[in-house]
């Protein structure tokens, strides 16, 4: 059980699989007002990042469930690091149908709704592991500007352009759902920069120490096109954000 390997070369250096920075993280606990003792479940914790500075600079407790071998190891090695090994704890598992045995304060997915088959199914699992008037966090990417043609959206990583909204579109959307949306942090062109930029480097070490591995002509081929790719098409169309959900 695990993700694709190309994603754990690519992005094996990351500490956040997403284009939020450190900052915008901490931004995000702030704006949620986070008590010591919230409880917190984060779907597609990935490095658990967001659990471990959290438990640290709020101290919150947590579960994350992640598909990634390696990175549910990291997000553990993080936890000893930053002393929070005993309020988080990491799952190594597919979080796709994932319900936590005590109901938490805040439930998150950011950046992985496809566990739920999209927002809409992601925020109907969320909720299933939430106490009464608790917060849903869903990570999802938006159209800046919506794609010309179906090309351009497939060169954004999207599988077409109806894989997205417009912001406002996006918004509206939780209100068709039914719910109020409390508060939002989106990410910036620095972090889709740190976010997409930082696999360059990890491909091209990579590359050094594994020449002769199976997956080189891969990650070679990656390292060539990306930088041109992600310059004129996701930095150009695609943003991302978190968007804090509460019931009606």
């Amino acid at each position: 059980m695990d993700i694709p390997r190309i994603f754990t070369i690519t992005e094996s250096a990351h500490r956040i699989h997403n284009p939020f920075t450190p900052e915008k993280l901490a931004a995000l606990g702030a704006a949620l007002r986070l008590e010591a003792g919230t409880r917190v479940l984060d779907l597609g914790s990935g490095s658990g990042e967001m659990l471990c500075t959290w438990a640290c600079d709020y101290g919150i407790t947590g579960i994350g469930v992640d598909l990634s071998r390696l990175f549910s190891q990291q997000a553990q090695l993080r936890a000893e690091e930053l002393g929070v090994a005993d309020r988080v704890e990491f799952i190594h598992g597919d979080a796709a149908g994932y319900i936590a045995d005590d109901k938490v304060d805040v439930a998150a997915c950011l950046g992985a709704t496809w566990i739920g088959g999209g927002v809409a199914g992601t925020i109907e699992l969320l909720a299933k592991s939430l106490r009464h008037d608790g917060i849903i966090l869903i990570g999802e990417p938006y159209w800046l500007r919506v794609p010309p043609t179906e090309d351009v959206a497939r060169n954004c990583q999207a599988g077409s352009i109806a894989d997205f909204l417009p912001l406002p579109e996006l918004i509206a959307s939780f209100d068709g759902l039914g719910y109020d949306l409390v508060e939002m942090v989106l990410a910036d062109q620095e972090g889709w920069d740190r976010y997409e930029a930082a696999k360059w480097l990890t491909m091209r070490r990579w590359l050094k120490a594994n020449p002769d591995d199976g997956m080189a002509k891969e990650v070679r081929s990656q390292l060539t096109s990306e930088p041109v790719r992600y310059a004129a098409y996701t930095r150009e169309y695609l943003g991302w954000g978190v968007f804090a959900l509460m019931a009606r």
